[in-house]
């Protein structure tokens, strides 16, 4: 499925503010159109994706076509809800890119092990994480074949 003329959605879960602000600022350097939409911690993104707490009745409801987690998190972390997520058999083949600081072979290793589809350490300079953005969005949304959202 070509992603040129549909608006992508974007679930990302961070509970940094600036680390959010700088990823959508960065985000706008792609050109596809891409709604985002945001949460705090792994408890949030599973209240996005199963329609429920905050999100039960939003009639503006996406499905997410990728999911950016970030690893420490309060409440639920990124592991956990990467678990959780990969083990239903209705939002398992969403793409997960694990976004954080951490540099841990251990991290990285669990995080595939997981289910996760990439880990990518933070660039340190907006540069750099524009640059990542524009990568991560060719690479899921130009040039892999994902399966549909109705299977």
């Amino acid at each position: 499925m070509s992603y040129k003329n549909k608006k992508i959605t974007i679930l990302m879960a961070n509970d940094d503010e600036d680390a959010r602000f700088m990823v959508l600022e960065a985000l706008r350097e792609v050109r596809l159109t891409i709604r985002i939409e945001c949460v705090e911690n792994g408890e949030q993104v599973l209240d996005y994706l199963y329609c429920r707490g905050g999100y039960a009745g939003v009639s503006n409801w996406y499905r997410p076509d990728l999911i950016l987690l970030d690893l420490n998190m309060p409440r639920l972390d990124g592991r956990e809800a990467l678990t959780l997520i990969k083990s239903d058999p209705d939002l398992q083949q969403i793409p997960i890119v694990i976004m954080t600081t951490s540099h841990s072979s251990g991290d990285i290793l669990l995080c595939y092990r997981l289910g996760a589809n990439s880990f990518i350490s933070k660039p340190v300079t907006f540069e750099g994480l524009v640059e990542v953005m524009k990568t991560l969005c060719q690479y899921w949304f130009e040039i892999v074949s994902l399966p549909p959202e109705d299977l």
